[in-house]
C-alpha cells in the first residue's frame, strides 16, 4: 500500500517538478487522512530523494467551535517534525458571509489559502504543498462541467496570481481510497471538520456518489478519467481561443 503511493507520488513530483534542490516545504496539515498521508509520504520521499529539501508542516486553527489540534500537534512531536500551529478565526467570517443553507466550502478556501500564502513567506518556505488527490480532481472537473460551464479541474503544480508562491499537489495521482487505506494503518489522529462535515447536500458529495454508482459498474472509471486530465485534445472542444491560437500556429 505505503509502495504505491509512494509510488505515485514520485511520478507526479518527477512529472511536475514539485520538488527542487534545496526547497523548504510548507506542508498545509488540516488533521484529515489526506493531510496526515501527505506528510508522511513526503517525509519518506525526503529521506530516500537525491535532492535535499525540508518540510514544515503547519497547522490553521480556523476557530471552529469545538476544533482541538492537541492530537495533531503531539503527535507531530512525537513523530520529530518541524511544526507550527496558527490560529486565524477564519470561522466567524464564512458563518457571516454564507447565507444558512449554501455551502462554506469555497469561501473556507479561499481564506485558509491566502493565510496559507502569507505564512509561506512568513516561514520562509518556497512551496506549499495541499492534499488534494486524484477523486479530489475528478470531483472537480465535474463540478466545473456542471455547475461552472468550464473545463478545469485542480492542477499539480500552481503559482500563484502574484508570482510569489508555489503550490503543489504530490498526491494528484492517488486513490482516495488508498489514502484512506493508509491513514487507517497508520493510526493517524484524526481531527473532524465541523464547518464543512455539517453539509451533507454538499455539491462535491453528490459527485462522490454519482462517481462510486458509476464505479460500481465501470471498476476503472476515476483511473480513466484521471488518465483523460493528462490527454487533452484542444482541436476536439470549443474552446475559441485555443482554436484561435492552434489556427495561427498552421
Amino acid at each position: 500500500m505505503e509502495h504505491d503511493l509512494l509510488h505515485d507520488v514520485g511520478r507526479a513530483v518527477a512529472d511536475f517538478d514539485l520538488i527542487s534542490e534545496g526547497d523548504r516545504i510548507l506542508v498545509a496539515v488540516s488533521g484529515g487522512k489526506d493531510s496526515y498521508s501527505l506528510l508522511a509520504l513526503l517525509e519518506t520521499l525526503r529521506r530516500r530523494a537525491p535532492v535535499h529539501f525540508d518540510l514544515l508542516a503547519v497547522h490553521l486553527d480556523q476557530g471552529q467551535p469545538g476544533h482541538d489540534p492537541a492530537p495533531l500537534a503531539l503527535w507531530l512531536r512525537s513523530n520529530g517534525f518541524d511544526h507550527q500551529i496558527v490560529r486565524e478565526n477564519t470561522y466567524s467570517i464564512v458563518v457571516d458571509k454564507i447565507p444558512q443553507g449554501r455551502t462554506y466550502c469555497s469561501l473556507c478556501a479561499r481564506l485558509r489559502r491566502g493565510i496559507l500564502y502569507r505564512l509561506a513567506g512568513q516561514f520562509g518556505c518556497t512551496k506549499i504543498a495541499l492534499g488534494h488527490h486524484r477523486d479530489d480532481a475528478i470531483e472537480t472537473l465535474l463540478l466545473n462541467i456542471f455547475f461552472a460551464g468550464k473545463l478545469a479541474a485542480i492542477p499539480a503544480r500552481l503559482v500563484s496570481d502574484d508570482g510569489a508562491s508555489i503550490v503543489i499537489r504530490p498526491l494528484i495521482y492517488c486513490a482516495e481510497e488508498a489514502l484512506a487505506r493508509f491513514a487507517e494503518s497508520r493510526r493517524f489522529p484524526i481531527l473532524p471538520c465541523h464547518l464543512c462535515g455539517s453539509q451533507p447536500d454538499a455539491q462535491r458529495k453528490q459527485m462522490k456518489a454519482l462517481l462510486s454508482r458509476m464505479e460500481a459498474e465501470h471498476p476503472n472509471l476515476r483511473q480513466t478519467m484521471l488518465a483523460a486530465l493528462g490527454n487533452v485534445n484542444l482541436s476536439h472542444l470549443l474552446d475559441r481561443e485555443a482554436f484561435n491560437s492552434a489556427a495561427s500556429h498552421r
